[in-house]
């Protein structure tokens, strides 16, 4: 089910399991995971698109083994907070996996994590090649950790 209120998310969650975080490409989708207790998030993989057949099977392998609990998409807001063509897309990649997994599914605003993580990536001294590897399952854990974070949050307000 997908969730556009994190609160929502947080209430349709299984208890004890990791949650995933994606960073949706047009050429590759960045992979987060977290530890059970929800507190931090790890870069995982970057698949390289091809079809959404193949990428959701990929990622329904990764989900599966790792008992992911539920999904976070980073959502690619405008940065006036409007929604453009990526956002749609973005919608229409968790319609499509939602009817092949029963896992909650929500989104979470992206607009600096890709920034944010090639900041990170330049201050850790790493080559641009490198970079470019990693790049899109860092800014996937930013956007997993902002989650976990808000999470955090309403977990400690209930």
């Amino acid at each position: 089910m997908i969730h556009e209120d994190i609160a929502d998310f947080a209430a349709d969650m299984p208890p004890a399991r990791a949650l995933a975080g994606l960073d949706l490409g047009t050429k590759t989708i960045g992979v987060a995971v977290s530890d059970r207790m929800r507190s931090v998030a790890t870069p995982l993989e970057t698949i390289r698109r091809t079809k959404f057949t193949a990428d959701a099977a990929r990622l329904i392998e990764i989900l599966t083994a790792r008992e992911i609990g539920g999904l976070v998409l980073g959502l690619p807001l405008n940065m006036d907070g409007s929604e453009g063509p990526r956002v749609q897309s973005t919608r229409a990649f968790a319609r499509n996996l939602s009817r092949l997994t029963d896992l909650p599914i929500t989104f979470w605003d992206e607009r600096l994590s890709s920034v944010a993580a090639e900041r990170a990536l330049l201050e850790a001294d790493t080559s641009r090649a490198r970079r470019n590897e990693v790049i899109d399952k860092v800014a996937a854990s930013y956007i997993l950790q902002g989650a976990l974070d808000r999470l955090a949050h309403i977990a400690r307000q209930s």
